[in-house]
This record gives structure tokens, C-alpha cells and sequence, in this order.
């Protein structure tokens, strides 16, 4: 059955847009609708409360709306249910980049059905979560450590300051009542350190001794060298960035402007991603700040996951893989590294097997700025099990599919942004710092792109943005937009406050999703919510 057959079965005809002119500013700038993967797409743009269910022509079939913004991640179950992590304003210490504090689970019709706060000075959820089959949720959190308490693990003691010091946590959340939960599992990341510059700390020993545990002193002059001024600049500048998208935390005093790199050691491994395979009960991580991707074993008892022993890896919570820059754990070269500020790592199946896809942003890839897309076969017994590294090395080499733009440095997004592995074999790009998404086939060929209007306008506060505008010929030509912060990629003057569409990620709901079972789907425009260039600012939300 093709694709349009079965989109003009749930009454969406996608139309073709028109070549008689330049493709619209916004909504669907290019559709190839018999190449395409039907179904929905489902996101929440980062400057709003609103949760967004679109159809391939751009149209909204559903939303939800909420006072918060994201904080960043949403799903669908299959009740028809919506899962949102929102951001809260106030409540903890803890505050960078993607910070979360709650969990909310709303019908079809929006009415709260559970919600859950985390959100204090010990512990805060942040960026992702993921739904089990069993009900259960499994949730990052930042979970605070004092000064002392990191250099007794044998961190650097110079490099935490006032803030404290925050590795994350993953919490398996069952929900209880209307607004509780049981925690019925967890893991720590300082449960699973190794150190080699003080040796009367804990966990002295030669890091390369210890693959899969991780240095505590990543991030720093202990583990690597220090930052060139021109380095410290650049990086100054992307924080202030960040900032202006409302997404890296409280700008540092005047009188102190590196406060911001000690907020940012802090939050030391930003871990901006979490999926589940429960044919394996395995977990995947990403870490944006190590630019690595790690996966722990779930089959553990919270107890095994304190320690190195235990569950169907054998490992107890050390790392069962870690892949993307083997300079963290020394036993690779810089020049190895393959991983640049990364996000949304996801389980899938390549071939039958399992395999990892995760959307490799390029933030400091050394020959270009460019983002990619990559697929990764996961290294996996028929037993279930991960074979050990090898002199330290974890496999594979390279990824198995590795997709780029035709011109790559077209589409780069610093942070943020996604991929999901899609049934045809190609993938849902989110260029998240553009606002767009890009469906490509597993040939490469780019069928559907789509630019978001809505996210945020000047009476919500802050500068309202501006669209990307259009670039490359169409439709078979390169995907305009997502060039690098500060150079080129938004008409030549950065990213920025300009990103009011700015989207953590989407996801492809499949038109048979339980989920939608029985639900109306009536497409409706989006309402413009994002400036144009030399235009007045969008006007207030209408009603949705």
C-alpha cells in the first residue's frame, strides 16, 4: 500500500507545493508523498507550552496546551495519552541547560491525569525521559554533590565552585496515585568513578585500566589540556548564545564572566538523551558534555547497580559500552574521536539486529561544522550479552550508515535536535536549532522538509525570531538552513535569540499507533507564531 493511499485513507491529502515560485517561508517546503513514511509528527517547541501533533502537510491534527515550556521530551502512549516533561522556573539549585523539575501525563482532551515534581536542591529531572512496557518511567536527574564530597571522589577540587558539583542519575518512576511515585530502581554515575590524580581519593588507578568506568575529572585540566584564550572565547560565546535561547541557565556576574565554565563543569556530563530496548533491559545515554554514548544494564537490583558485579552483563552498574570518543576513558587519540556535542541517542533494529542511531550535531568537529546522522550496529551476542572491550576499545569502529546534507555544512545544529530511525529504512532529521525537520529515505534523498512556525513571540517575552531563509535549489537540491551559530547559517548572523522556533526533537507516530485508534483528526493551519524579517512581530496566540 503506498504512502498516499494511506494518507488519503485518514482523509490527509498531502498536496505537492507549488513550483511557480520560491517554496513557502514555512510549513512544507518539499514533499515527495510516495517516498514518504506516513503517519504523524509529534514535538513540542522549546519556546512554548504547546504540544504539537502534525500531519505530512503541515497541519495541525491535535494539541496540547500547558503553562510551561518543555523540559524537553513528550510521547504518546497508547491510550492516547500525552507524557510532557516541563520545565519549572524555580525550586532547586540547579539550573543549566535543559533543566526539567516535572513530569505530567494529560489525556487526549488535556486533563491531568498524574504529575510528579522533582525539582529541589538534592535532585532535578532534566531533558529526557522514557516509558516502559510496564508503566514505569525512566527519568535523568541531576543529583547534587558538594565541593567535598567531589574531591573525595577525586575531583579536581579547583574546578567546582559554589555550585556544587551534579552527575546524573537515571530513576525508574512508578507512578502512584495522582501526583507520587515509587522509585523502583536506579543508578548513580558517582557510584562508578575512576581517578588518577590523587591517590589517597577514591578510586585511584589508571584510568585506561578502567574502561568502563568514568574519570572524574573529565572536562578538566587533569584529563585534558587547558583552554587557548581564543578557546575560552569561543566558548563564551556559545554560553551567551545558549542563554539567549533561554537554554543554558543564569548568565554569570559581570565581575566574573568564566562563572559560566564552572556552572557548566557542574552539569558535568549534560546527559541529553535516555532510550530503553527491552529485548536486551538495556539503557542507552547520551553525554553531550563527554561526547560519548553509554548503555548500563537495567537487569540489575539497585544494589548490583552501586557496584561492578551482577545482572545479565555481569557488570554490575559500570558501563557495559561506551562509543564516540575514546579520549575520555584513554585509549584513543583526539584525532579518533567521532562524536561532537551529540543528542538522542534511540534504540532500533538495523538488518534484524540491534543497532543505535543518534543525530551527531558537530559542535567543535575539527575539519567543518556540520551535522550528521549515524547508525550504529550494536555489538551483541546471540546470548544477549556485550562482549568486553578488547585492549580497552569498544566495537565498532565506524558506524554502519553515516548521512549527511548533499552540501554538508547546509544543515548544522549546535545543540539540541534529533533523528529517528523510520520504517522505510531512512530517518526524521530534527535540526532543532532551525525549527525544521527533514525526512530522509535510506538512499539519502531528502522527501519532506518542514519549517515550524509556532514556538515563541514577543509577548511571551524576549525577541521574537526570524525564519530561516530559503536556501539551496528545490525541490531535489540541498536542505536550506542550520548553518553554525555566528556564521552564515540563519542569513549570515547566527543562530542566537533569532531561534523562537527552536524544537529539543520530534517523533513519528506511525498511523496505526494505538494511540489514535478512534481519534478525529480534523488538520487545521498553524497558527505563525515566529517573526519575519522586516515584518511586525507575530500577533498574541489565537486560540487553540
Amino acid at each position: 500500500m503506498t504512502s498516499a493511499l494511506l494518507l488519503a485513507l485518514a482523509g490527509l491529502v498531502l498536496q505537492e507545493p507549488s513550483t511557480d515560485g520560491p517554496p513557502p517561508v514555512f510549513g512544507v517546503r518539499h514533499a515527495s508523498q510516495e517516498a514518504m513514511a506516513p503517519g504523524y509528527t509529534l514535538f513540542a517547541p522549546l519556546h512554548s507550552g504547546t504540544t504539537w501533533l502534525i500531519d505530512a502537510g503541515g497541519r495541525a491534527v491535535h494539541s496540547w496546551q500547558r503553562e510551561e515550556g518543555p523540559g524537553n521530551s513528550v510521547y504518546l502512549t497508547d491510550e492516547g495519552h500525552l507524557l510532557r516533561a516541563e520545565k519549572l522556573k524555580e525550586g532547586s539549585r540547579m539550573t543549566a541547560g535543559g533543566e526539567g523539575g516535572r513530569l505530567v501525563e494529560l489525556t487526549w482532551d488535556g486533563e491531568v491525569v498524574w504529575e510528579y515534581e522533582l525539582c529541589n536542591d538534592d535532585q532535578r529531572l532534566h531533558h529526557d525521559f522514557e516509558p516502559l512496557p510496564n508503566g514505569n518511567l525512566l527519568a535523568i536527574a541531576w543529583t547534587w554533590q558538594s565541593r567535598r564530597a567531589a574531591a573525595l571522589a577525586g575531583r579536581d577540587p579547583e574546578t567546582v565552585g559554589a555550585e556544587g558539583f551534579w552527575p546524573d542519575s537515571v530513576l525508574e518512576l512508578k507512578p502512584v496515585g495522582a501526583d507520587g511515585v515509587e522509585v523502583v530502581w536506579e543508578w548513580h554515575a558517582f557510584d562508578h568513578l575512576v581517578q588518577d590524580l590523587t591517590e589517597e581519593r577514591a578510586g585511584y588507578g589508571a584510568v585506561g585500566d578502567h574502561p568502563r568506568r568514568i574519570n572524574v575529572n573529565i572536562g578538566t585540566a587533569a584529563a585534558r589540556q587547558p583552554e587557548t584564550e581564543e578557546q575560552r572565547k569561543e566558548r563564551q560565546a556559545l554560553e551567551e548564545r545558549l542563554r539567549a535561547l533561554g537554554y543554558g541557565g543564569a548568565a554569570p556576574p559581570d565581575d566574573d564572566p568564566d562563572a559560566g565554565r564552572r556552572r557548566g563543569q557542574a552539569d558535568w556530563m549534560h546527559s541529553n538523551a535516555i532510550s530503553y530496548d527491552p529485548e536486551l533491559d538495556l539503557i542507552a545515554l547520551s553525554l553531550r558534555n563527554f561526547s560519548e554514548v553509554w548503555v548500563i544494564d537495567h537487569s540489575t537490583t539497585t544494589e548490583q547497580a552501586r557496584g561492578s558485579e551482577g545482572g545479565r552483563q555481569g557488570v554490575g552498574g559500570d558501563l557495559v559500552w561506551r562509543w564516540g570518543n575514546p579520549e575520555q576513558h584513554h585509549h584513543g587519540r583526539a584525532e579518533e574521536r567521532q562524536l561532537f556535542g551529540q543528542h538522542d541517542v534511540r534504540w532500533t533494529r538495523h538488518e534484524g539486529r540491534p543497532a543505535l542511531t543518534i543525530f551527531n550535531n558537530g559542535e567543535g568537529r575539527p575539519e567543518a561544522r556540520y551535522s550528521s546522522v549515524l547508525l550504529l550496529e550494536f555489538p551483541v551476542g546471540e546470548d544477549g550479552v556485550v562482549p568486553a572491550p578488547v585492549d580497552g576499545r569498544f566495537l565498532p569502529e565506524r558506524p554502519a550508515r553515516v548521512w549527511t546534507a548533499a552540501e554538508r555544512e547546509s544543515l548544522y545544529s549546535g545543540h539540541i535536535s534529533g533523528v529517528q530511525h523510520l520504517p522505510h529504512g531512512g530517518f526524521l532529521v530534527c535540526d532543532g536549532e532551525g525549527g525544521r525537520f527533514l525526512e530522509v529515505t535510506a538512499d539519502g534523498e531528502v522527501v519532506w522538509e518542514f519549517v515550524s512556525p509556532v514556538g515563541r513571540t514577543d509577548e511571551e517575552g524576549g525577541p521574537a525570531g526570524e525564519a530561516p531563509p530559503p536556501r539551496g535549489p528545490r525541490p531535489d537540491g540541498p536542505p536550506p538552513g542550520g548553518g553554525p551559530p555566528g556564521r552564515g547559517g540563519r542569513g549570515g548572523r547566527g543562530g542566537g535569540p533569532r531561534n523562537a522556533n527552536a524544537i529539543f526533537r520530534g517523533s513519528r507516530l506511525s498511523p496505526e499507533h494505538p494511540g489514535l485508534a478512534g481519534r478525529t483528526l480534523t488538520p487545521r493551519p498553524l497558527p505563525v507564531e515566529v517573526s519575519l524579517p522586516g515584518r511586525p512581530p507575530a500577533p498574541g496566540r489565537p486560540p487553540r
